[in-house]
């Protein structure tokens, strides 16, 4: 396994385990495996659909928070997933900028 593939799989279970113990670090460690993933999984050909994807997820992650028994706990995976997209999402942002200013 490459260490992109390594990085998103440990963010995600990350993500889930933050959500039943806190540890004040977690976010910290979600945001670097997020860079990570964003400058090792992310190419030029794939910038536009994962930056769609991402803007969708952001926008909608805090949308199941209201669901009765469960709303609590999705909603803190979503908060943390949502701190290792958006690091990802702010870097392939960067490399797409540095790409468009090539020309």
């Amino acid at each position: 396994m490459k260490i992109g593939t390594l990085a998103f799989l440990a963010g995600l279970v990350i993500a889930v385990i933050g959500a039943f113990i806190n540890v004040e670090w977690f976010p910290w460690l979600l945001a670097a495996l997020g860079l990570v993933v964003g400058f090792l999984n992310i190419s030029s050909g794939e910038t536009r659909r994962f930056l769609i994807a991402a803007i969708a997820f952001m926008m909608s992650a805090y949308s199941l928070d209201t669901l009765p028994m469960v709303g609590q706990t999705i909603g803190d995976i979503m908060h943390n997933i949502g701190f290792f997209v958006g690091s990802a999402t702010l870097l392939v942002a960067i490399k797409a900028l540095f790409e468009l200013s090539k020309d």
